[in-house]
């Protein structure tokens, strides 16, 4: 399965060239420029994964998270790895308490990148298990005990 990775960074080098490296990977990728393009994006494209940077204009990047928390366009589960210039604790906490499944400081290795790529599509089957459990109501009969009566 090819998945298809959002990129969201303001700088245009490190986004043209993070794109073109994680193309050649063989993922599929989409990208934005800015948060608010970053927003449209997630909504239209469905990407599998996000990496986000925080600093950009229009909806910074922790607005973006929040929106995707909050109000998530998806019944599947979007994994977000922010990749920032913002390394403080607090930058770092913050991002996480918003629900970011993963956190890069800038300047990065793109091994870096491409491992954090490669351990949220080790969790998506996981997530995806606990999505659909979630959805089950409990007043919703199984097969089993729907076949049992």
């Amino acid at each position: 399965m090819s998945y298809k990775i959002l990129v969201a960074d303001d700088e245009d080098d490190i986004r043209v060239i993070m794109a073109k490296k994680i193309a050649q990977e063989g993922y599929e990728v989409v990208s934005a420029k800015d948060g608010e393009e970053a927003w449209k994006k997630i909504k239209s494209e469905s990407p599998d994964i996000i990496l986000l940077d925080l600093m950009m204009p229009k909806m910074d990047g922790l607005t973006v998270l929040k929106n995707l928390r909050e109000n998530p366009p998806s019944k599947k589960w979007q994994p977000v790895v922010i990749i920032s210039a913002r390394n403080e604790l607090a930058d770092i906490h913050q991002g996480l308490s918003l629900e970011a499944d993963h956190y890069l400081t800038k300047p990065c290795h793109f091994s870096d990148v491409l491992k954090a790529i490669q351990l949220m599509i080790g969790l998506i089957p996981q997530r995806k298990s606990e999505l659909e459990i979630k959805s089950q109501s409990p007043n919703t009969k199984s097969e089993n005990e729907t076949r049992a009566q």
